[in-house]
């Protein structure tokens, strides 16, 4: 009996260390991290001095953090992948603003605040986690950005993803210029 209540009274303390070392911190949404856009913010002199030969727009994109399954009450959350593209081999690009808004048009968060510049052909991304459900089934992103007048616009685009088990979801959406 002694060595019984030895063996039992031995696994439950090393259940309990186990628990305390498995124990990690919450791990933040890296939604909300700002990400290395101090590596990318525009230098304000150069800005300056292109005033005059750039052209300013404005793009919409749509994304979602959930889908909706069967009916209202079920959905399925996701991860949003977010591509900021400069498609020029030639010229830097300039993104101003990159804000998130919810379902119903309220700013969720701004992403920099300066502008960063994007080299040629240079991509940045933004990830909107899983567990990141603020933005609703109908979040969007309004950037603004900057180029030289012969210079292609920038592309935006998002791949949406779920994984469960063996299945898959995934699909995208592109950004679409609204001024």
């Amino acid at each position: 009996m002694g060595i019984l209540f030895k063996i039992t009274q031995i696994t439950v303390v090393l259940f309990l260390f186990g628990m305390l070392v498995g124990c990690n911190d919450p791990k933040e949404i890296s939604s909300f991290n700002p990400n290395h856009w101090e590596d990318h913010y525009a230098d304000p002199e150069v800005l300056g001095l292109l005033k005059d030969s750039l052209q300013n727009g404005k793009t919409y994109l749509s994304i979602y953090s959930h889908i909706y399954s069967f009916t209202l009450e079920k959905s399925q959350n996701l991860t949003a992948m977010v591509s900021l593209r400069n498609v020029s081999d030639s010229d830097t690009i300039y993104i101003s603003k990159a804000d998130y808004y919810n379902t119903k048009g309220e700013l969720i968060r701004s992403y920099f605040e300066k502008p960063i510049q994007l080299k040629p052909v240079e991509t940045v991304e933004i990830v909107i986690d899983e567990t990141d459900e603020h933005g609703g089934s109908g979040a969007n992103f309004i950037f603004e950005w900057t180029t030289k007048a012969i210079t292609p616009e920038p592309i935006f685009e998002a791949v949406m993803t779920s994984l469960r088990g063996s299945q898959g979801l995934s699909f995208t959406t592109q950004g679409r210029r609204i001024e």
